[in-house]
């Protein structure tokens, strides 16, 4: 959610018991600005909090021109000190799924490790060893903030336009979703890369329009009922709840540009989604 409406924001998702205390909306509301102007951000956004045992990690994002791609992630304990997280590649995602168990700790120096056997040479003269894997919790907040961006993260339909150039940015003539309109999972978009939208055909990419519709409708996620939509407050607030990663939600005020996501969580996904549907 962007830092610019952020009581705003945290007011329309505080029904769901996301919300921060008044010190740290305080703290967040002027550090935030700093951090925008001495990174020279186009934008900067509250993604959240992941909570662990000795503490909690706040988290920002700063959008520099494209922002689907153009994202770099920090994260802090008093919401008035920030650190860069490194970005995520597919070897750190690959460390991280392998040695990295259980409730985030609170330390981003915090060690975890796994032990792996694997064998070396062919035949009688294979040799099984064990290798140590270890992981810092930092690396692991990187790759989870990652995840959640990649596989949950919100947008309406005609919020941001892609250019030919094929960058993305944020519509200024975007004026919100119509109240029907925000009744269906399908006006509703994931803001990554797009997967399923290159497997459709031509005829059913013909009602489509490129420069708005190039990203995966949330109404075609597997499996169904991996999402909750509701309104609130009189129905005058669309709000989505992912059943994947329980804590996020998103918000769009329907007939208004307003909307966002937040995640408050431990920052472990929801295994057990298919069997409580």
């Amino acid at each position: 959610m962007d830092s610019n409406t952020l009581y705003y924001s945290l007011d329309l998702v505080s029904g769901s018991g996301l919300t921060l205390s008044s010190e740290q909306k305080a703290a967040l509301q002027t550090s935030l600005v700093i951090l925008k102007r001495n990174n020279k951000f186009n934008r900067i956004l509250f993604w959240g909090k992941i909570l662990g045992i000795k503490g909690d990690y706040f988290i920002a994002q700063g959008v520099s021109e494209d922002e689907m791609t153009d994202k770099k992630s920090l994260y802090s304990f008093n919401c008035v000190d920030w650190h860069l997280l490194p970005p995520a590649t597919e070897a750190m995602l690959a460390e991280v799924s392998a040695a990295a168990k259980g409730r985030f700790v609170g330390d981003p120096s915090h060690e975890y490790e796994h032990t792996e056997i694997r064998r070396q040479g062919e035949g009688d003269e294979a040799v099984e060893e064990e290798i140590m894997i270890k992981v810092k919790e930092e690396k692991r907040l990187a790759s989870t903030v990652h995840t959640i961006d990649k596989e949950v993260s919100v947008v309406p339909r005609g919020a941001f336009i892609k250019s030919p150039h094929g960058l993305v940015q944020t519509n200024r003539s975007f004026e919100g979703l119509s109240s029907l309109e925000a009744g269906k999972l399908s006006c509703f978009l994931h803001f990554t890369e797009p997967q399923k939208l290159k497997k459709k055909s031509i005829l059913e990419m013909a009602d489509l329009n490129p420069s708005i519709d190039f990203l995966d409708p949330l109404s075609e996620d597997i499996p169904k009922g991996s999402w909750s939509l509701q309104f609130e407050r009189g129905s005058t607030v669309c709000v989505i709840r992912s059943m994947l990663w329980l804590g996020l939600t998103f918000f769009h005020v329907p007939m208004t540009p307003q909307h966002g996501y937040i995640y408050m969580g431990d920052g472990l996904k929801n295994l057990d989604l298919p069997f409580m549907l």
